[in-house]
């Protein structure tokens, strides 16, 4: 009786402690990313609602892909250019983003509300990867789901973008990112 009692004790601690033992991930694939640009000359705004991103909320881990052919523009024309002169998305068909949420222990991932984040770690757009730290949004909506917003600026110089002299005064000098995901638990 002692052996069966110690082996269910231990057999019940095991499980209780299992939750910690692997990591928790939250997921999506439909995440968003709008640019912002504006000029005198001309507002650009294009949308991309085909973003993956992935959080490991024990490490902090954050990655982020971005396929830049889903970018959707107003106008056909600005999407053409956009895709074959200045990203080059046939030869740099990704955007990446690979991470951490730095402060990750001072979110309470089992209470709703909203907790502000710093991330940090390599932004690659046309083959170029640069380090970044920003700032942004958790909010916690249940134990299943979590709602990340952050809004900073690109320059497309920094990742040797060029921008053709005849459009140059169409194209802001820094681009405002605007992310928006929607992380479900997997």
């Amino acid at each position: 009786m002692k052996r069966l009692f110690s082996l269910i004790l231990i057999l019940t601690l095991n499980l209780l402690s299992l939750p910690q033992a692997f990591p928790q991930k939250y997921l999506t694939k439909n995440g968003e990313i709008r640019l912002y640009s504006e000029t005198p000359l001309e507002t650009i705004n294009p949308d991309n609602k085909q973003v993956n991103a992935a959080l490991d909320i024990q490490t902090g881990d954050f990655v982020f892909k971005v396929l830049m052919k889903s970018f959707v523009f107003e106008k056909a024309l600005m999407q053409e250019h956009f895709n074959e002169n200045y990203v080059e998305s046939d030869k740099f068909p990704n955007a990446t983003f690979q991470g951490k949420v730095t402060n990750i222990k001072s979110i309470d991932f089992t209470k709703p509300g909203s907790y502000d984040v710093q991330v940090e770690g390599d932004l690659t757009i046309h083959g170029v990867t640069k380090k970044i730290s920003e700032k942004g949004n958790f909010t916690v909506e249940s134990g299943d789901k979590i709602h990340g917003t952050s809004k900073f600026l690109v320059k497309p110089a920094d990742y040797d973008i060029k921008i053709p002299s005849a459009v140059m005064g169409k194209i802001a000098e820094s681009i405002e990112v605007n992310v928006d995901v929607e992380l479900s638990k997997i």
